[in-house]
């Protein structure tokens, strides 16, 4: 079901509909998107439903922001929107519209794309688009709140991983990439999401899911076309996961389908938006029951930013 194109209750959903997650609100729940449109014209939009899945209103949280690509929920309900772009902010937004939104430069300032938090060693996981970016984390000074805190990103030496701190997170001159000698690097770094003790987190360059062990301070490939016969899933995207243990990862590209990787490995397609080539899927996120899908083409049939279309799927999931 198309639940969002123009206009939701006299609002205009934005255009070109980015990442996204759900938030608890009462009985019912939020859908915050994203909106990847440059020029100081992008930000982010919340639905909102009642009890019963009904769209009861939506509203603006995050203006005056570039290219807006992904971002994540964190743990008391804020939501982290990423500009994806040289020197890019994230900003911590409020899903239920009543808070300003706060630009936080302690998580650095890069071609930011999406933002995982990690409740149990208290970190943010940071990805960044770019073909040779890095994989960061911010640890605030104090849970909850991202005003100040520690830049680190992912070195490799040998076999052996481990966090250092980058030096000037502001990245200028140098960017952030650049700052830490033998960091490790990844080919344009996609969604990011956190379960259980590890960071799953995708790159369209070499299209790869990766899987951050944060309790063994490892990293492994959870999934690589090269090395799949016959491959479901390219052009890996915005990733999200179910209880079950399932993740879902969007296509930018491909055929435009959300594809499924089960924990015992097994690959395939979940859905496939047809008659959209000049599109890509993003914005997985289930709401809290776990009971609906929401996801974005985000130039839907028109192959244009304005030709957004926001959908939902409803379950059960597994």
């Amino acid at each position: 079901m198309a639940l969002a194109t123009r206009a939701v209750n006299g609002y205009t959903w934005h255009n070109a509909p980015d990442g996204g997650a759900c938030f608890v609100d009462g009985s019912g729940w939020i859908y915050v998107s994203n909106s990847e449109v440059g020029s100081g014209s992008g930000g982010a939009s919340a639905l909102r439903f009642n009890s019963s899945g009904t769209v009861t209103s939506a509203y603006r949280i995050l203006s005056g922001t570039t290219q807006n690509c992904s971002g994540g929920a964190t743990p008391w309900g804020t939501w982290l929107s990423c500009e994806e772009t040289d020197l890019g902010y994230v900003w911590e937004t409020d899903p239920y519209g009543t808070k300003a939104a706060v630009r936080r430069p302690a998580l650095g300032r890069f071609s930011h794309e999406a933002a995982a938090a990690d409740p149990d060693r208290r970190v943010i996981y940071l990805t960044e688009d770019v073909p040779d970016g890095g994989f960061y984390r911010f640890v605030p000074t104090t849970w909850g709140d991202l005003s100040a805190g520690t830049l680190q990103v992912l070195r490799e030496s040998g076999s052996t991983l481990s966090w250092v701190t980058v030096p000037d997170p502001d990245g200028s001159p140098t960017r952030t990439r650049r700052q830490v000698s033998g960091m490790k690097k990844f080919n344009g770094g996609e969604g990011c999401y956190y379960r259980n003790g590890t960071c799953f987190f995708t790159t369209k360059g070499d299209n790869r899911v990766w899987a951050y062990n944060a309790a063994n301070n490892t990293i492994a490939i959870a999934y690589d076309d090269d090395l799949t016969p016959n491959p479901p899933l390219t052009g890996v995207d915005n990733i999200t996961g179910t209880s079950s243990g399932d993740l879902f990862v969007a296509e930018d590209g491909g055929n435009l389908e959300i594809c499924i990787i089960t924990p015992n490995d097994i690959v395939a397609p979940f859905l496939r938006v047809t008659g959209q080539s000049g599109s890509e899927l993003c914005g997985v996120a289930f709401n809290p029951a776990g009971n609906r899908l929401y996801f974005s083409s985000q130039r839907g049939t028109s192959g244009s930013s304005s030709g957004g279309i926001t959908y939902e799927v409803t379950g059960s999931f597994r």
